[in-house]
């Protein structure tokens, strides 16, 4: 799949003032700081269209992107946010929440890993979570190229194994190479045409 066009649309703080109409969605959630703006910038081909910031938290909103004018990536507050007070942090997990239970043209979730790191306890109750929404989703292990191939496929396996039995597709990434970029349109273009 080629992205022809990308547009930022807007933000939303609530999910009730989220657009109605029925384009079909493609979500990216991670970890703070797991390179969620720098995938998608990698994705359509501009660095400049999703905001990167070095301070975790960043995304405190819900963005929509408009690809192709044909559907959306959604850029979703991270979880475990280091700069956000207590108060703060329950109410972007009701945000992401509302989001998941309640967007009908939702078509997948992309959830970010860093995969510098061996499983986490934060990611595995997010996709356990996430798993037992029903929502439907893929693995993305960002900044592989910081990895030697077996590390990298083994922290994979362990994370696999800690999620056990959910079983998503896997992809590798990494926003300095472009590792992945390819791949992960492939399936949202695959997405697209079930």
């Amino acid at each position: 799949m080629r992205v022809q066009s990308a547009e930022f649309e807007r933000s939303f703080p609530r999910v009730i003032d989220c657009p109605e109409d029925d384009l079909p969605e493609f979500a990216f959630i991670g970890r703070s700081n797991v390179g969620k703006s720098s995938l998608l910038n990698l994705l359509v081909g501009n660095k400049k269209l999703a905001r990167v910031s070095q301070t975790p938290g960043c995304t405190q909103l819900i963005n929509f992107f408009r690809i192709n004018r044909t559907f959306r990536f959604v850029d979703l507050p991270g979880y475990g946010f280091a700069k956000v007070p207590k108060g703060g942090r329950a109410f972007f997990q009701q945000l992401v929440a509302d989001y998941m239970l309640q967007r009908p043209n939702l078509r997948r979730v992309f959830v970010l890993i860093d995969s510098r790191h061996e499983p986490q306890q934060i990611d595995i109750e997010f996709v356990t979570w996430l798993a037992e929404t029903g929502r439907t989703f893929d693995l993305v292990f960002t900044k592989a190229d910081k990895l030697k191939p077996a590390k990298l496929e083994g922290n994979i396996a362990e994370f696999l194994q800690a999620i056990a039995p959910s079983c998503p597709e896997c992809h590798c990434s990494s926003s300095q190479t472009g590792v992945g970029r390819n791949e992960i349109l492939g399936r949202i273009g695959s997405l697209l045409r079930e």
